[in-house]
Protein backbone atom coordinates (compact mmCIF):
# COMPACT_ATOMS: atom_id res chain seq x y z
CA UNK A 1 0.00 0.00 0.00
CA UNK A 2 1.32 3.63 -0.65
CA UNK A 3 2.17 6.01 2.29
CA UNK A 4 -0.68 8.30 1.12
CA UNK A 5 -3.07 5.29 0.85
CA UNK A 6 -1.98 3.70 4.15
CA UNK A 7 -2.19 7.42 6.05
CA UNK A 8 -5.56 7.83 4.93
CA UNK A 9 -6.88 3.90 6.07
CA UNK A 10 -5.04 5.34 9.46
CA UNK A 11 -7.10 8.72 9.85
CA UNK A 12 -9.95 6.84 8.86
CA UNK A 13 -9.51 4.26 11.93
CA UNK A 14 -7.93 6.75 14.41
CA UNK A 15 -8.94 10.11 14.15
CA UNK A 16 -10.34 12.24 17.07
CA UNK A 17 -13.73 13.16 17.68
CA UNK A 18 -13.78 16.71 17.20
CA UNK A 19 -16.59 18.75 16.79
CA UNK A 20 -15.55 21.05 13.79
CA UNK A 21 -15.57 17.32 11.94
CA UNK A 22 -19.08 16.71 12.64
CA UNK A 23 -19.89 18.32 9.15
CA UNK A 24 -18.01 20.02 6.16
CA UNK A 25 -19.86 23.39 7.07
CA UNK A 26 -17.57 25.82 5.86
CA UNK A 27 -17.95 28.61 8.81
CA UNK A 28 -17.49 25.87 11.80
CA UNK A 29 -13.70 24.63 9.65
CA UNK A 30 -12.86 28.78 9.42
CA UNK A 31 -13.32 29.08 12.82
CA UNK A 32 -11.79 26.03 14.05
CA UNK A 33 -8.61 26.81 11.98
CA UNK A 34 -8.42 30.10 13.39
CA UNK A 35 -8.64 29.18 17.11
CA UNK A 36 -6.08 26.04 16.43
CA UNK A 37 -3.22 28.59 15.00
CA UNK A 38 -1.30 28.74 18.12
CA UNK A 39 -3.25 26.84 20.14
CA UNK A 40 -3.70 23.17 21.16
CA UNK A 41 -6.57 20.86 20.43
CA UNK A 42 -7.88 20.39 24.00
CA UNK A 43 -7.66 24.20 24.69
CA UNK A 44 -9.06 24.88 21.29
CA UNK A 45 -11.94 22.89 21.27
CA UNK A 46 -13.27 24.16 24.73
CA UNK A 47 -13.05 28.39 22.96
CA UNK A 48 -14.37 26.85 19.79
CA UNK A 49 -17.47 25.11 21.24
CA UNK A 50 -18.21 28.27 23.39
CA UNK A 51 -17.61 30.25 20.13
CA UNK A 52 -20.07 28.56 17.88
CA UNK A 53 -22.95 28.38 20.80
CA UNK A 54 -22.52 32.52 21.14
CA UNK A 55 -21.95 32.98 17.21
CA UNK A 56 -23.35 29.72 15.40
CA UNK A 57 -23.27 31.42 12.19
CA UNK A 58 -21.67 33.31 10.43
CA UNK A 59 -24.39 35.86 9.76
CA UNK A 60 -24.78 35.96 14.10
CA UNK A 61 -21.28 36.80 14.23
CA UNK A 62 -21.54 39.79 11.70
CA UNK A 63 -24.32 40.95 13.90
CA UNK A 64 -22.38 41.28 16.92
CA UNK A 65 -20.33 43.95 18.21
CA UNK A 66 -16.59 43.47 18.36
CA UNK A 67 -16.25 43.36 22.27
CA UNK A 68 -18.40 40.46 22.02
CA UNK A 69 -16.12 38.75 19.86
CA UNK A 70 -12.92 39.59 22.14
CA UNK A 71 -14.42 39.03 25.38
CA UNK A 72 -15.10 34.91 24.14
CA UNK A 73 -11.50 35.22 22.98
CA UNK A 74 -10.43 36.07 26.03
CA UNK A 75 -7.21 33.82 27.30
CA UNK A 76 -6.64 33.00 23.27
CA UNK A 77 -4.05 35.44 22.80
CA UNK A 78 -3.25 36.86 19.74
CA UNK A 79 -6.32 38.91 19.56
CA UNK A 80 -5.83 40.46 15.48
CA UNK A 81 -7.25 36.89 14.97
CA UNK A 82 -10.76 37.48 16.76
CA UNK A 83 -10.41 41.35 15.44
CA UNK A 84 -9.91 39.55 11.79
CA UNK A 85 -12.65 37.33 12.41
CA UNK A 86 -15.09 39.74 13.13
CA UNK A 87 -14.23 41.80 9.75
CA UNK A 88 -14.36 38.93 7.60
CA UNK A 89 -17.62 37.61 8.70
CA UNK A 90 -19.08 41.17 7.94
CA UNK A 91 -17.71 40.84 4.41
CA UNK A 92 -18.86 37.93 3.51
CA UNK A 93 -22.46 38.96 4.97
CA UNK A 94 -22.57 42.87 3.92
CA UNK A 95 -20.23 41.74 0.22
CA UNK A 96 -21.24 38.02 -0.32
CA UNK A 97 -24.56 38.07 0.53
CA UNK A 98 -23.59 35.68 3.31
CA UNK A 99 -22.49 33.29 0.74
CA UNK A 100 -19.03 31.74 2.00
CA UNK A 101 -16.23 31.67 -0.75
CA UNK A 102 -15.95 27.81 -2.25
CA UNK A 103 -12.10 28.16 -3.54
CA UNK A 104 -8.90 28.87 -2.64
CA UNK A 105 -8.91 31.65 -5.07
CA UNK A 106 -12.14 33.24 -3.60
CA UNK A 107 -11.13 32.54 0.05
CA UNK A 108 -7.07 33.88 0.27
CA UNK A 109 -8.71 37.21 -0.39
CA UNK A 110 -10.15 37.59 2.64
CA UNK A 111 -8.46 39.40 5.79
CA UNK A 112 -7.11 36.97 7.95
CA UNK A 113 -6.85 33.70 5.72
CA UNK A 114 -3.85 32.87 4.71
CA UNK A 115 -2.01 30.39 2.38
CA UNK A 116 -2.71 27.27 4.81
CA UNK A 117 -6.47 28.05 5.94
CA UNK A 118 -7.70 28.65 2.52
CA UNK A 119 -6.05 25.33 2.01
CA UNK A 120 -7.94 23.42 5.19
CA UNK A 121 -11.14 24.88 3.82
CA UNK A 122 -10.85 24.44 0.31
CA UNK A 123 -9.91 21.06 0.00
CA UNK A 124 -12.08 19.91 3.55
CA UNK A 125 -15.82 21.52 2.36
CA UNK A 126 -14.96 21.59 -1.46
CA UNK A 127 -13.03 18.82 -1.99
CA UNK A 128 -10.36 21.66 -3.95
CA UNK A 129 -6.52 19.99 -4.09
CA UNK A 130 -4.98 22.51 -1.96
CA UNK A 131 -2.23 20.48 0.70
CA UNK A 132 -2.22 22.19 3.91
CA UNK A 133 0.89 22.83 5.44
CA UNK A 134 1.02 23.13 9.11
CA UNK A 135 3.77 22.56 11.95
CA UNK A 136 2.21 19.49 12.27
CA UNK A 137 2.72 18.84 8.55
CA UNK A 138 6.13 20.31 8.18
CA UNK A 139 7.65 17.99 10.77
CA UNK A 140 6.32 14.76 9.70
CA UNK A 141 6.93 15.25 6.62
CA UNK A 142 10.54 16.76 6.90
CA UNK A 143 11.30 13.58 8.86
CA UNK A 144 9.66 10.99 6.40
CA UNK A 145 11.62 12.14 3.45
CA UNK A 146 14.74 13.56 5.60
CA UNK A 147 14.53 17.09 4.26
CA UNK A 148 17.76 19.08 5.11
CA UNK A 149 16.22 22.46 4.70
CA UNK A 150 14.94 24.92 7.45
CA UNK A 151 11.32 24.37 7.71
CA UNK A 152 10.94 28.11 8.60
CA UNK A 153 12.15 29.18 5.59
CA UNK A 154 10.32 29.76 1.99
CA UNK A 155 12.73 27.30 0.56
CA UNK A 156 11.63 24.86 3.12
CA UNK A 157 8.00 25.28 3.46
CA UNK A 158 7.54 25.34 -0.62
CA UNK A 159 9.36 21.79 -0.86
CA UNK A 160 6.83 20.67 1.71
CA UNK A 161 3.87 22.34 -0.17
CA UNK A 162 5.14 20.50 -3.49
CA UNK A 163 5.70 17.29 -1.47
CA UNK A 164 2.24 17.98 -0.43
CA UNK A 165 0.28 18.54 -4.14
CA UNK A 166 2.03 15.30 -5.19
CA UNK A 167 0.28 13.35 -2.90
CA UNK A 168 -2.16 14.51 -2.63
CA UNK A 169 -3.11 14.79 -6.26
CA UNK A 170 -2.77 10.83 -6.39
CA UNK A 171 -5.99 10.94 -4.44
CA UNK A 172 -9.90 11.18 -4.36
CA UNK A 173 -10.46 12.47 -0.90
CA UNK A 174 -7.87 15.77 -0.75
CA UNK A 175 -10.17 17.09 2.63
CA UNK A 176 -9.34 13.45 4.36
CA UNK A 177 -5.77 13.40 3.74
CA UNK A 178 -4.79 16.81 4.88
CA UNK A 179 -6.61 16.02 7.65
CA UNK A 180 -4.81 13.05 7.88
CA UNK A 181 -1.02 14.85 7.54
CA UNK A 182 -2.16 16.98 10.50
CA UNK A 183 -3.27 14.03 13.00
CA UNK A 184 -0.77 12.20 12.32
CA UNK A 185 1.83 14.94 13.09
CA UNK A 186 -0.31 15.92 16.34
CA UNK A 187 -0.90 12.26 17.47
CA UNK A 188 2.62 10.12 16.57
CA UNK A 189 4.97 12.17 14.58
CA UNK A 190 5.42 14.65 17.34
CA UNK A 191 8.44 17.07 18.77
CA UNK A 192 9.51 13.85 20.97
CA UNK A 193 8.07 10.37 19.47
CA UNK A 194 7.93 7.07 19.65
CA UNK A 195 9.23 5.65 16.36
CA UNK A 196 9.33 2.12 17.27
CA UNK A 197 5.33 1.96 17.04
CA UNK A 198 5.36 4.27 13.97
CA UNK A 199 3.96 2.59 11.18
CA UNK A 200 6.05 4.63 8.84
CA UNK A 201 9.18 3.56 10.40
CA UNK A 202 10.70 1.24 7.84
CA UNK A 203 10.90 4.69 4.81
CA UNK A 204 11.54 7.45 7.20
CA UNK A 205 14.93 8.31 6.37
CA UNK A 206 15.18 10.70 9.89
CA UNK A 207 14.30 7.36 11.65
CA UNK A 208 17.05 5.24 8.97
CA UNK A 209 19.75 8.22 9.93
CA UNK A 210 18.97 8.33 13.41
CA UNK A 211 18.17 11.67 12.55
CA UNK A 212 14.82 12.13 14.36
CA UNK A 213 15.58 14.62 17.23
CA UNK A 214 17.60 16.88 14.08
CA UNK A 215 14.71 17.36 11.62
CA UNK A 216 13.07 19.33 11.26
CA UNK A 217 15.53 21.62 10.99
CA UNK A 218 14.74 25.50 11.37
CA UNK A 219 16.67 28.67 11.18
CA UNK A 220 18.39 30.06 14.75
CA UNK A 221 15.35 32.09 16.35
CA UNK A 222 16.01 35.51 17.22
CA UNK A 223 16.49 36.54 20.54
CA UNK A 224 13.12 37.53 22.63
CA UNK A 225 12.68 41.57 22.84
CA UNK A 226 12.60 42.03 26.72
CA UNK A 227 9.89 45.03 27.77
CA UNK A 228 8.97 46.55 31.37
CA UNK A 229 5.46 47.08 31.67
CA UNK A 230 4.51 49.36 34.38
CA UNK A 231 0.74 49.95 35.13
CA UNK A 232 -0.60 52.92 37.45
CA UNK A 233 -3.64 51.60 39.48
CA UNK A 234 -5.23 54.43 40.33
CA UNK A 235 -8.13 54.26 43.02
CA UNK A 236 -10.03 57.23 45.08
CA UNK A 237 -12.24 56.90 48.30
CA UNK A 238 -15.02 55.66 45.86
CA UNK A 239 -13.13 52.74 44.51
CA UNK A 240 -13.02 53.95 41.25
CA UNK A 241 -10.20 53.74 38.69
CA UNK A 242 -9.07 54.68 35.35
CA UNK A 243 -8.44 52.49 32.28
CA UNK A 244 -7.80 53.05 28.76
CA UNK A 245 -7.88 51.20 25.88
CA UNK A 246 -4.59 50.07 23.83
CA UNK A 247 -5.21 51.71 19.93
CA UNK A 248 -1.33 51.06 18.76
CA UNK A 249 -1.28 47.94 16.41
CA UNK A 250 1.08 46.46 19.22
CA UNK A 251 0.22 43.62 21.85
CA UNK A 252 -3.39 43.34 22.65
CA UNK A 253 -4.46 45.00 20.00
CA UNK A 254 -8.11 46.83 21.41
CA UNK A 255 -7.44 45.47 24.60
CA UNK A 256 -8.03 47.50 27.82
CA UNK A 257 -5.34 48.61 30.37
CA UNK A 258 -4.51 50.59 33.53
CA UNK A 259 -2.54 53.82 32.56
CA UNK A 260 1.00 52.52 31.34
CA UNK A 261 4.31 53.31 31.61
CA UNK A 262 6.96 51.37 29.44
CA UNK A 263 10.50 51.78 30.50
CA UNK A 264 14.14 50.14 29.43
CA UNK A 265 14.46 48.37 32.64
CA UNK A 266 12.87 47.80 36.51
CA UNK A 267 11.68 50.94 37.95
CA UNK A 268 12.68 51.79 41.37
CA UNK A 269 10.43 54.82 42.31
CA UNK A 270 7.23 55.29 39.95
CA UNK A 271 6.88 58.54 41.61
CA UNK A 272 9.87 60.13 40.54
CA UNK A 273 9.05 60.00 36.58
CA UNK A 274 8.63 62.49 34.73
CA UNK A 275 5.82 59.97 33.08
CA UNK A 276 4.18 59.42 36.01
CA UNK A 277 4.17 63.22 36.81
CA UNK A 278 2.07 64.03 33.69
CA UNK A 279 -0.23 61.41 33.99
CA UNK A 280 -1.19 63.30 37.16
CA UNK A 281 -1.45 66.16 35.72
CA UNK A 282 -3.49 65.32 33.05
CA UNK A 283 -5.65 63.21 35.07
CA UNK A 284 -6.03 66.63 37.65
CA UNK A 285 -4.43 63.92 40.46
CA UNK A 286 -2.68 64.18 43.83
CA UNK A 287 -1.41 60.96 45.53
CA UNK A 288 -2.90 60.20 49.08
CA UNK A 289 -0.18 57.36 49.83
CA UNK A 290 3.12 57.19 48.53
CA UNK A 291 3.55 54.15 45.38
CA UNK A 292 4.15 50.60 46.08
CA UNK A 293 3.77 47.61 43.88
CA UNK A 294 1.94 45.64 44.52
CA UNK A 295 2.24 42.95 41.72
CA UNK A 296 4.94 41.40 39.96
CA UNK A 297 4.26 39.13 36.62
CA UNK A 298 6.61 37.77 33.97
CA UNK A 299 4.37 36.75 30.84
CA UNK A 300 5.95 35.19 27.73
CA UNK A 301 5.02 35.62 24.41
CA UNK A 302 6.16 33.85 21.26
CA UNK A 303 8.57 37.07 20.50
CA UNK A 304 8.74 38.94 23.59
CA UNK A 305 8.85 38.41 27.23
CA UNK A 306 7.18 41.00 29.34
CA UNK A 307 8.37 42.23 32.54
CA UNK A 308 4.62 43.77 34.23
CA UNK A 309 4.26 45.71 37.37
CA UNK A 310 1.78 47.19 38.78
CA UNK A 311 1.63 50.24 41.18
CA UNK A 312 -1.32 50.32 43.31
CA UNK A 313 -1.80 54.46 43.84
CA UNK A 314 -4.49 55.81 46.85
CA UNK A 315 -5.71 59.32 45.24
CA UNK A 316 -7.19 62.32 47.25
CA UNK A 317 -9.45 63.24 44.36
CA UNK A 318 -12.87 61.73 42.75
CA UNK A 319 -11.75 60.56 39.31
CA UNK A 320 -13.95 61.87 36.84
CA UNK A 321 -16.03 59.36 34.54
CA UNK A 322 -13.64 56.68 36.38
CA UNK A 323 -14.81 52.57 36.39
CA UNK A 324 -15.97 51.02 39.84
CA UNK A 325 -13.41 48.54 40.23
CA UNK A 326 -15.93 46.04 40.37
CA UNK A 327 -17.07 46.19 37.53
CA UNK A 328 -13.65 45.67 35.78
CA UNK A 329 -14.66 42.38 34.78
CA UNK A 330 -17.52 43.65 32.31
CA UNK A 331 -14.12 45.05 30.18
CA UNK A 332 -11.64 43.09 28.03
CA UNK A 333 -8.00 43.12 29.45
CA UNK A 334 -5.07 40.77 28.46
CA UNK A 335 -4.50 37.78 31.19
CA UNK A 336 -1.84 39.26 32.88
CA UNK A 337 -3.95 42.42 33.73
CA UNK A 338 -7.20 39.99 34.10
CA UNK A 339 -5.43 37.60 36.87
CA UNK A 340 -4.22 41.14 38.52
CA UNK A 341 -7.70 42.45 38.73
CA UNK A 342 -8.94 38.56 40.20
CA UNK A 343 -6.18 38.22 42.83
CA UNK A 344 -5.47 41.67 44.09
CA UNK A 345 -8.86 44.36 43.60
CA UNK A 346 -11.39 41.80 44.82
Amino acid sequence: MSFENQLLEWYINNKRDLPWRKNKDPYRVWISEIILQQTRVAQGEKYFNNFIKKFPSVKSLASSDESEVLKIWKGLGYYNRAINIHKTSREIVNTLNGVFPNTYDELIKLKGIGDYTASAISSICFNEYNPVVDGNVLRFLARYYGLKTPVDSLKGQRDIKEIGKTLINKLDNPGDFNQAMMEYGALICTPFPNCESCMFNSKCIAFDNIEVDLIPIKSKRKKQKGRFLNYIVFIDNQKNTIINKRTNKDIWYKLNEFPLIESKTKIGNITSLDEFKKLTDFNSLSIKEENKEVYHVKHILSHQILYISFYQISIKETISSGIHISKLNNYNFPVPITNFINKLLF
